[in-house]
């Protein structure tokens, strides 16, 4: 999983975190002008591809499926903070933030990332093989997750337009959080099994790809370390991203494109760490890791961003908008009837990754236009 490295203290992985803090504490609450915007997106970038190196170090010495487990909460972590800070600043355009940027999450999760690493997998090793259970059970719990949080506001009647009440609020936050909870003690305690690679024998399967080497495990020192600096990271996008963020508005409005955008951009911004890592499992021969990446990263979107934003609305002013336009829910539907089919074999050739990445594409170019 992780190459053989120079001297941890001589690392690029090792400077970039602290510098993105250090750039942080220096243009926090200022107006950027283009150049350090610059340097800051490059700074940013960095730092993301940072914190997918020191979580997989982290993954590597606790295993799986709590590896997976680390990076998904890590990344949701950074897209609840910076959903909730563009909240706080961006007035009455950001009534609909959260519910565009968890919905873009979901869409990226569930076909980008799934479908690239079932892509990659299947074309590198044959098929791609993974735990129907484990899967499943994940996949349910994102549809369930997605639909009450997502779909049921566009139908409620306590008020008017695609909103929940405050009571229906309160209620979407915490079974958000008590199904999230749930799924992580399935995941973690009693059917771990679930989530791991699983071998090819398994599954009936002869075609073995090329034979991966595996580093040896992290040392805890070095794990501790990396577990240091991928919070100091994490910060530093989370600062950075916000930083940017009125250049990126900015942008999108020059361009005369829908503010639906900003949201996918931030779910692109902060979905890159799992994507490296999953396309990275993948090419190991191991969808199985990928697959908890991509499923549970768009668990942890909703599970823990609705119940973020829900306590965040207690002083925010303005609606907070959650109910799916007809046409996403459209692409929601049809995203988890193709997903069902995908998990159900436990095997996917080239034509399942080459689906879901075509509904990732029709997707974004309906948030494009509309």
């Amino acid at each position: 999983m992780i190459a053989r490295m120079r001297p941890f203290a001589t690392q690029w992985t090792t400077l970039v975190p602290p510098l993105a803090v250090i750039l942080l504490v220096f243009t926090w609450g200022r107006e950027l002008p283009g150049g350090i915007v610059a340097v800051a997106t490059l700074v940013l970038a960095g730092a993301v591809l940072a914190a997918v190196h020191h979580a997989e170090v982290v993954a590597h010495r606790v295993g799986e499926p709590f590896g997976s487990l680390v990076l998904a909460v890590a990344v949701t972590v950074i897209e609840v903070a910076l959903i909730v800070t563009l909240m706080m600043d961006g007035g009455d355009k950001s009534a609909t933030l959260a519910r565009d940027t968890v919905f873009a999450a979901v869409m990226i999760t569930c076909n980008g990332i799934l479908g690239l690493s079932l892509l990659v997998g299947s074309l590198r090793h044959g098929t791609a093989v993974f735990n129907s259970e484990g899967s499943g059970s994940a996949l349910a719990t994102v549809a369930t997750l997605a639909t009450l949080s997502l779909v049921l506001p566009t139908f409620t009647t306590s008020k008017p337009g695609p909103e929940f009440s405050s009571v229906q609020l309160t209620f979407a936050a915490v079974i958000s959080l008590v199904l999230y909870g749930l799924f992580v003690a399935t995941q973690t305690v009693r059917h771990r099994d679930y989530f791991l690679p699983v071998p090819r024998q398994e599954k009936g399967d002869t075609s073995a790809g090329p034979v991966e080497e595996h580093a040896e495990a992290p040392s805890a020192r070095t794990a501790l370390i990396s577990l240091g600096l991928l919070g100091l990271a994490l910060i530093g996008v989370v600062g950075l991203a916000k930083g940017v963020s009125p250049a990126i508005e900015s942008a999108v409005d020059t361009a005369g494109l829908p503010h639906a955008i900003v949201g996918v951009i931030i779910a692109l911004l902060v979905l890159l760490p799992e994507t490296i890592a999953a396309v990275r499992a993948a090419r190991r021969d191991q969808v199985q890791i990928s697959m908890n990446l991509a499923l549970g990263s768009a668990m942890a979107s909703i599970g823990l961003t609705i119940p973020a934003v829900a306590l965040a609305s207690l002083w925010l002013t303005g609606p907070l908008i959650l109910g799916l336009s007809s046409t996403h829910m459209v692409l929601l539907l049809l995203t988890v009837l193709v997903s069902a089919l995908t998990v159900v074999p436990g095997r996917a050739t080239p034509l399942q990754g080459g689906v879901h990445l075509v509904l990732l594409a029709a997707y974004l170019e309906l948030a494009i236009n509309p």
